[in-house]
């Protein structure tokens, strides 16, 4: 049998990695539909600029952990996710499932986050249920775009650290920036310019396995340790976003907003 040679080292080449269309699986009809909104739509809106795609599992769950600043992030990570040869899941808050929109949402695999104790458990269960079936999880730990008024990330709600330590997903955390150039949430203004920079840096997974076999053995999951797992996370976005930016992050997460405001994605799942 033959092999194909590398041309650098004269040895067998690795074997090629599953196409993107293999390592996605079937798409539902309404995916497909979603995705003839989105890719075109963000490829005019977004020069997409990808640093460490390899990083990103081609299988297996996922949970993506990235940090937010503009209502247009959904728009940009769909084509991060979709271009890394798989099918993006994001929690979204449940005002936008209504009406035919949300049926679509819902039939392409979204998961909706509602407010209350109750309705968030069953939030972070299809979530569970999400991972558990291989897929792709995209969080947004902030909640909402943050409300630091230079787009450092805001402290983070904890639902992330109940989710990443109660199963065996990879745990990626992806620093994003750009997206708030086309719509700054502080300012309330759409800066509609074509192709806007976007940037996206992949980090390496995180390590968790040793808080995951303390859990399993009965450790519980205390107000603290979900606090500190989170802190982790949003402390290595913080670290890619820094250099993303090409300057010093602060040593501290802004505060998040006394009060529930326009854009906050309600419940403790997220």
């Amino acid at each position: 049998m033959s092999h194909d040679r590398s041309p650098e080292t004269g040895g067998a080449c690795p074997r090629r990695p599953p196409s993107r269309w293999r390592t996605r699986g079937p798409v539902p009809p309404a995916l497909w539909l979603c995705f003839l909104v989105v890719y075109p739509v963000a490829s005019l809106v977004f020069r997409l600029r990808y640093r460490n795609p390899e990083r990103f599992p081609r299988t297996g769950p996922v949970i993506v952990v990235a940090n937010h600043v503009s209502i247009l992030d959904p728009l940009a990570c769909a084509r991060l996710v979709w271009d890394c040869g798989r099918i993006p899941h994001f929690l979204a808050k449940q005002s936008v499932f209504k009406g035919p929109a949300g049926r679509i949402l819902r039939a392409a695999g979204q998961i909706p986050v509602a407010r209350g104790s109750a309705d968030a458990r069953s939030s972070l269960a299809a979530a569970q249920a999400d991972l558990a079936a291989g897929n792709v999880v995209v969080i947004y730990p902030e909640g909402s775009v943050t409300r630091d008024p230079d787009w450092w990330p805001m402290q983070a709600r904890t639902g992330v650290a109940r989710l990443a330590l109660t199963t065996d997903a990879v745990v990626l955390p992806v620093a994003q920036w750009g997206p708030q150039r086309v719509h700054d949430y502080h300012a309330k203004k759409l800066h509609l310019r074509l192709r806007t920079p976007a940037d996206y840096l992949v980090g390496e997974p995180l390590d968790l396995a040793d808080l995951r076999a303390q859990v399993r053995d009965g450790r519980p999951l205390t107000g603290e340790l979900l606090r500190e797992v989170t802190d982790r996370m949003m402390g290595a976005v913080r670290d890619q976003l820094a250099e993303l930016r090409g300057e010093p992050a602060p040593t501290a997460f802004a505060s998040r907003p006394a009060r529930i405001l326009p854009g906050d994605l309600p419940g403790s799942a997220a």
